[in-house]
């Protein structure tokens, strides 16, 4: 088995809030509707991206700083 990176496309959005819970507070701020959401282990960064509007770069990069706190 592979190891999980917050940059692999392919991650969904549930294995990523499973994997970094302190994620949660960047979907949070963006009021997105992902934590939680019945469509995440079905959805990635960049359909949640693409679905708020929100540059995709500037996100994980918010994603990243979360997990390194």
């Amino acid at each position: 088995m592979r190891s999980e990176t917050l940059d692999d496309p392919a991650l969904t959005l549930d294995r990523l809030l499973s994997r970094w819970p302190e994620t949660a507070r960047v979907f949070l701020k963006y009021k997105m509707l992902c934590v939680g959401c019945m469509v995440s282990p079905f959805h990635t960064v960049i359909d949640a991206c693409l679905e708020y509007g929100l540059d995709e770069d500037m996100f994980r990069g918010e994603l990243r700083r979360a997990i390194l706190r």
